[in-house]
């Protein structure tokens, strides 16, 4: 990606803990690296190619004006976040917020907060086989989709599948689906959460019959791991209904955990 580089803007604005500085005010020094690929403008000459760093920073006057936030980091999460949701050609922002006055009784220069916020690529894996099946899985997208912090979403063809784990069970319709999303892992897993509970999901058997499963699959090239989540899944190379639709999406798709692509490990798995 390329760099348009925003350093220093000035703004006078009302924002601390002390409710001296909401209601005296101070300067605040506000500087963005935004990431974006410039090359198509380079060639045509044209902002419209590109972005205008002078609305940017008039939103940033914009909304550090006509807001009063206790903290430095708000404010940057606040400028950073609508930033990358005005702007669709911005992949991602790092944001600089400083405080030259910071009230602390000791000399310095400022303190200052800086916060790094992209849109991540991800692929979530979906699967039913209680109730209606397809309406389960249809309904869980379009809620993805209507979250204002996910963009992009497409998904692969449903595909009926055996049961996996647990085979005593009727068949599943499974799906991949693709998006960006600016939430961090477990934000969107309370979001896929939430599409499950939306569905009327009953953790009562592992493995077990399902209104609706979903599953993150990929999150940009994350390898994680806690009691919550394992990024990328534990099991998607043992699982032909997630590789195929995830191949249909993006055969080229990364596994950083094994260094293989969602069409190699498909062809191994189909091969043993």
């Amino acid at each position: 990606m390329d760099v348009i580089i925003i350093n220093d803007l000035e703004i006078f604005s009302n924002h601390g803990v002390l409710k001296e500085e909401n209601v005296l005010g101070q300067k605040f020094l506000i500087s963005a690296h935004i990431y974006l690929d410039t090359r198509k403008a380079g060639s045509t000459d044209d902002i419209n190619d590109s972005v205008d760093y002078s609305q940017i920073c008039h939103l940033i006057k914009t909304i550090m004006e006509n807001n009063t936030f206790k903290l430095i980091e708000t404010a940057a999460e606040k400028l950073s976040h609508d930033i990358l949701m005005q702007y669709s050609r911005i992949s991602r922002v790092v944001l600089e917020v400083k405080k030259p006055w910071a009230p602390i009784l000791l000399p310095l220069e400022y303190v200052s907060v800086t916060v790094d916020r992209k849109w991540s690529k991800v692929y979530l894996s979906l699967g039913s086989n209680m109730g209606d099946r397809e309406k389960y899985i249809r309904d869980a997208i379009e809620f993805i989709r209507n979250d204002e912090n996910c963009r992009g979403v497409k998904s692969s063809s449903l595909i009926e599948t055996e049961p996996y784990g647990n085979t005593d069970q009727d068949k599943f319709l499974n799906c991949c689906v693709e998006l960006e999303t600016l939430y961090t892992p477990h934000r969107l897993h309370k979001l896929t959460s939430q599409a499950e509970e939306n569905a009327g999901r009953e953790r009562t058997v592992h493995w077990g019959p399902r209104t609706l499963d979903v599953d993150i699959i990929l999150f940009d090239d994350i390898m994680f791991h806690d009691e919550t989540l394992t990024i990328p899944h534990i099991d998607m190379a043992n699982r032909e209904f997630v590789l195929a639709p995830l191949c249909e999406l993006d055969p080229y798709a990364f596994d950083p955990a094994t260094g293989k692509t969602a069409s190699a490990m498909l062809a191994e798995l189909k091969k043993s």
